[in-house]
């Protein structure tokens, strides 16, 4: 995912006739630019947007930065004008909170609120905004958010079965639970599509977790705890693959690609063309109840008698989107690979985050493209994922078609069963 970063930036106005801000003196207030390297670029960026933005005559210039990666919070704008008894010029400081995306040094202002601030910036070795504390520390939220915030989470418990060990690790999941809420609102207002997110099983963690079925497919599985999507992904296709071909709809052994692909990393990921490879070196797929999954890495014990289902070849597809579904609506499901953004919070509807939230070149989750259609109008692809049936549409995700969203469209393959 690309990563968005809230920015604080103290800022000097000024008329355009006043001169730079000098360096620092040895006595006196003292303005520092209190941020790591990686910040200053994007606080630099930030700063030439508000300034684009102004109204000429006057200018802002960059008196301290503070930053951390969370979303931002509202500062109502009043006017500001107290003379600055430094230099007799009309100065005024204010506090800015900028929300800056900031992908493979490229940024993209998404959000911007400023308002007077009336405080010192301290020189002393902590480098500390007093004033800003409460700023970075949460976002601003109503009064009652906890008590709401305590009923929804007790709901989540109980829902989808969760005991923690101590009333320490239940207050820190129901900490994390809020906070997560407080991603998936965001990640709702920069959707452009009309998936709806929100609580899911996953709600309590701190990382991404891990259509009705049609003849070529069977039912979504669940990865757990293991980053195996690559070997659910490549199962999925050639069991898609076998059934067009032989008329026999199998349920393959994911568990066998991971203790037997010695190219791929088991629970640590995998790509599908190196699983391609290592089913045709191995002789073929067992099923899943001759070779049941654990979700870890086990000592292989592949059985070349009973396999089931052999492949003889893989082929990479066409990054064209028509050309995919023209692919799939003949030969059946295809595997790709998608940037997995906001799909931790995924609850329905069609999913479609800005380009820059979701970029094609971060792809991080493989899974199973099994059709397409329109919604009123809205074109998207059906995904089989490997996180369960009580995640998404029992099991699936609907992403925009027609797009490239989020790298759909780049790591297309498919095996190839004669």
């Amino acid at each position: 995912m690309a990563p968005w970063l809230q920015l604080l930036l103290l800022l000097g106005l000024l008329p355009d006739a006043a001169p730079a801000p000098k360096k620092p003196r040895a006595a006196g207030p003292q303005a520092r630019e209190l941020a790591s390297p990686e910040l200053l670029a994007p606080a630099r960026f930030a700063l030439e947007m508000y300034n684009r933005g102004r109204a000429a005559g006057t200018r802002a210039a960059l008196r301290a930065v503070r930053g951390r990666r969370v979303s931002a919070r509202s500062i109502l704008p009043r006017p500001c004008s107290q003379p600055s008894p430094l230099t007799g010029f009309l100065i005024c400081l204010q506090l800015c909170s900028f929300e800056v995306l900031d992908e493979l040094g490229k940024h993209m202002l998404l959000r911007r609120d400023c308002g007077p601030v009336d405080t010192k910036v301290t020189d002393d070795t902590n480098e500390t905004f007093s004033s800003f504390l409460p700023l970075l520390n949460k976002d601003p939220l109503p009064q009652d958010f906890s008590v709401k915030m305590a009923s929804i989470f007790k709901e989540f418990v109980t829902t989808y079965n969760r005991t923690y060990d101590t009333k320490e690790e239940a207050r820190w999941r129901m900490s994390v639970f809020a906070n997560n809420m407080v991603r998936a609102q965001k990640i709702q207002a920069l959707d452009t599509g009309t998936a709806r997110y929100g609580v899911t099983k996953f709600s309590d963690l701190t990382g991404r977790g891990p259509a009705s079925n049609g003849p070529r497919l069977t039912p979504p599985s669940l990865q757990g705890m293991c980053g195996s999507c690559w070997a659910f992904s490549v199962t999925g296709n050639v069991e898609g693959q076998w059934f067009l071909k032989q008329g026999t709809l199998l349920s393959l052994s994911e568990q066998e690609l991971l203790d037997c692909d010695k190219v791929d990393k088991g629970c640590m990921g995998g790509l599908p063309s190196n699983a391609y490879s290592a089913i045709k070196t191995l002789g073929g797929l067992e099923t899943e109840d001759d070779y049941s999954y654990r979700g870890h890495l086990q000592t292989c014990s592949f059985n070349a008698e009973k396999a089931k289902v052999y492949i003889n070849d893989s082929v990479e597809l066409s990054q064209n989107e028509q050309k995919l579904a023209a692919w799939l609506a003949e030969k059946g499901p295809i595997s790709v690979a998608i940037n997995a953004f906001g799909m931790q919070f995924y609850r329905h509807g069609i999913s479609h985050p800005l380009r820059p939230l979701c970029s094609p070149w971060l792809i991080d989750h493989a899974v199973l493209l099994v059709g397409y259609g329109n919604r009123s109008a809205t074109p998207f692809w059906a995904i089989k994922n490997s996180w369960g049936t009580d995640w998404g549409e029992e099991g699936y995700y609907y992403l925009y078609r027609g797009s490239g969203a989020c790298g759909v469209n780049i790591m297309a393959s498919s095996a190839v069963v004669n």
